[in-house]
């Protein structure tokens, strides 16, 4: 393999190193605040890190005409509503359950492709998709289909973290358009700025600024975490890889996320690894793939 395409490999598979971490870093800080404190403080050291970057390779520019609205829905659906879903989640959703669902979201993406892009759609991959759902069924009840027949629904957070997988389906079908004709470093920096402001607001009106003294060292550890690599560094180096890779490979390298979140919570929060989610969430990777595969 020639440096052209070592250097985006070991990008793709840093930046999914550091986001299989962000779930664990996510419920460290969450045992000292509340979840819009996480995500602001988190997105407010994103967006300084995505301006040093912008500013440094010069792609510095003012947002023109209808782009403003538009990078402030997509603010608002991928930073501020999508992390507010996955951090209230992970108050009661263990780490390693929530990265087996957000895994899913290739799925949705294919849905969404043949529903609004009119993307064509097989038989074989809509088997697929079900197979996939069955699969989260199985990781949220644990292997007991008795919860759903009872009414129950796993853990409170499994729920708002399903609902941010097709969230960020949505997000990333809504942001086609702009990476057609704007940098990618520049438009994330705006996405990200507009999101953070509107978290602002959330932390404002939740008086989250009283929450900063509650911060431990451990706390600080996570939130620094998640503000620098996860949503500096990690954005920077996927998004350089995906203007050097193929976007199937490159998407391939989001399948090794979930495994990740799994070793690192066992051995920092205690989770234990458990057979039915292994089992659910390594069938699920093959449904998602197969979906994808014969997509492409």
């Amino acid at each position: 393999m020639n440096k052209r395409r070592t250097l985006p490999v070991i990008e793709a598979t840093l930046a999914v190193l550091v986001w299989g971490g962000s779930f664990v870093a996510t419920k460290v800080a969450l045992r000292e605040v509340s979840p819009i404190t996480v995500v602001w403080l988190r997105f407010g050291m994103g967006v300084v890190i995505l301006g040093a970057v912008m500013l440094a390779r010069r792609q510095f520019a003012l947002p023109q005409g209808k782009d403003t609205a538009y990078f402030a829905l997509l603010g608002f659906l991928g930073i501020t509503f999508h992390q507010w879903l996955q951090s209230t989640g992970l108050v009661t959703s263990q780490a390693s359950t929530t990265a087996w669902i957000v895994a899913t979201t290739p799925v949705f993406m294919a849905v969404l492709g043949w529903l609004v892009l009119k993307e064509r759609l097989t038989w074989l991959q809509g088997f697929g998709i079900l197979l996939a759902a069955i699969g989260v069924m199985v990781i949220v009840t644990q292997g007991n289909w008795g919860f759903l027949l009872g009414g129950s629904f796993g853990a409170p957070g499994d729920l708002l973290v399903m609902l941010s997988a097709p969230n960020w389906a949505i997000f990333s079908i809504l942001s086609r358009r702009g990476l057609q004709r704007t940098p990618a470093t520049r438009m994330m920096f705006y996405v990200m700025g507009f999101g953070w402001l509107f978290s602002s607001l959330l932390f404002i009106l939740g008086r989250g600024y009283q929450e900063l003294s509650l911060l431990s060292l451990d706390g600080w550890s996570g939130i620094i975490f998640l503000g620098v690599f996860c949503s500096g560094l990690a954005y920077f180096f996927w998004y350089d890889a995906l203007q050097a890779l193929p976007a199937s490979q490159a998407g391939a390298f989001v399948y090794l996320e979930p495994f990740v979140t799994v070793l690192v919570a066992a051995g920092m929060l205690g989770e234990a690894i458990r057979a039915d989610a292994v089992m659910g969430g390594g069938a699920n990777l093959l449904r998602v793939w197969m979906v994808n595969r014969f997509r492409s």
